[in-house]
């Protein structure tokens, strides 16, 4: 199997170490947005393979169990999620020694939903998100630096430091965020392809949510308007079943999400039937409401990563010594991120009156009694 490699940012930083010549950090940039996730994989010879499951629909046939794939996407999703699982375990350790402050959910184990649906999108597309964005974010093509720089709130990240964990944005790449209230980000997705259709743009907004957030009003209410107005919107229900520490079956009547569509016929409805490692946040060690018995379980029979790994052995794309040296590279590749994220500097206080409202109105902002002015925002 042909395979080119792209230089990357830990091979760049070796190089300097050994040379007079030390990079630019515009270099070092560079080379941080090229992650293991971009090397070429040549061999697209066509692999049938069936799926464990099947597939469980309502109201439509389900699509076959074969599915075609080929060496290159295999490698690829193996790389993208392997990186996707390093940077979710540094996080982890960033966050315990207090360099990432406030909210911080992470995606370990729900990899797949991520890399599946990029698979089937363009950038064209939009996604919009809650709160456990980082993979997401990291699928739609942001670089490690920006992930690490965003949750330490450092300038290089991806909303200018400004977000933290919750607010990922990549607007050029149809990525709308990254949103802290619970259900929230649905309607808003709506709006997406409301303005998709008004455009007559050949695009689908994706809008995600979790099991925890598939019973609030505000979501039946864009449920209703998408259906009504056939706006081009996918309700997407990651569904690992715990709402923060409340199991499925103790929170909905119904936790059939997919069937959701019964209430507003034609409505587009993807449940994703996924598992996440960590708590519900960091505050939460998510182990008093189920079992680590439970937990090893999943990992051993259903992580994503691992049944990818189990495809390209059977299938002799890769050797394990060959998997293996894709996942140095990956972990040298965030630790690096992060090394680049840490020397970022922290954003300028006038940027706390930045990406408030649209620029060139001249905007003026009063104090409490309207009276004195405190100054024109750009």
């Amino acid at each position: 199997m042909g395979r080119a490699m792209a230089p990357t940012l830990s091979k760049l930083l070796r190089t300097a170490a050994t040379t007079a010549k030390q990079p630019s950090l515009n270099a070092l940039r560079a080379a941080c947005a090229r992650s293991v996730s971009t090397e070429s994989y040549s061999d697209t010879t066509t692999i049938s393979v069936e799926t464990n499951l099947p597939f469980t629909t309502h109201q439509c046939e389900p699509p076959s169990r074969i599915v075609e794939t080929n060496p290159a996407e295999l490698m690829k999703f193996y790389a993208d999620m392997f990186t996707m699982r390093r940077m979710e375990i540094a996080a982890d350790s960033l966050y315990k020694s207090k360099l990432i402050r406030g909210f911080c959910h992470l995606y370990d184990g729900q990899e797949a939903v991520s890399i599946g649906m990029e698979a089937a999108l363009t950038r064209k597309d939009s996604i919009i998100t809650a709160y456990r964005d980082h993979c997401l974010f990291y699928g739609r093509g942001g670089t490690l630096l920006e992930v690490f720089a965003e949750l330490m709130g450092r300038k290089d990240g991806c909303s200018h430091g400004k977000g933290g964990s919750m607010h990922f944005y990549k607007k050029e790449n149809g990525f709308y965020g990254g949103h802290g209230i619970v259900g929230a980000q649905v309607p808003l997705g709506c709006g997406l392809a409301f303005a998709q259709k008004y455009s007559k743009a050949e695009a689908v907004t994706f809008a995600l949510y979790g099991d925890g957030a598939a019973n609030q009003g505000q979501l039946f209410e864009a449920l209703n308007i998408s259906a009504l107005w056939n706006l081009p919107a996918v309700l997407v229900c990651e569904n690992n079943h715990y709402g923060m520490g409340t199991a499925e079956w103790r929170a909905a009547k119904s936790p059939a999400y997919y069937k959701r569509g019964d209430y507003a016929p034609g409505l587009k409805i993807l449940e994703m039937d996924t598992y996440r490692y960590h708590g519900h946040s960091m505050s939460d060690p998510g182990s008093t409401y189920r079992t680590r018995d439970e937990i090893s379980g999943v990992r051993q029979e259903r992580d994503p990563i691992e049944r990818v790994r189990k495809l390209v052995l059977a299938h002799n794309i890769a050797t394990a010594a060959e998997l293996k040296d894709i996942e140095k590279e990956a972990k040298k590749e965030v630790d690096d991120a992060i090394a680049l994220a840490k020397e970022s500097p922290v954003p300028d206080p006038s940027e706390l009156f930045a990406h408030v409202y649209v620029k060139g109105f001249g905007t003026e902002a009063f104090g409490a009694d309207r009276k004195e002015l405190k100054g024109v925002l750009p």
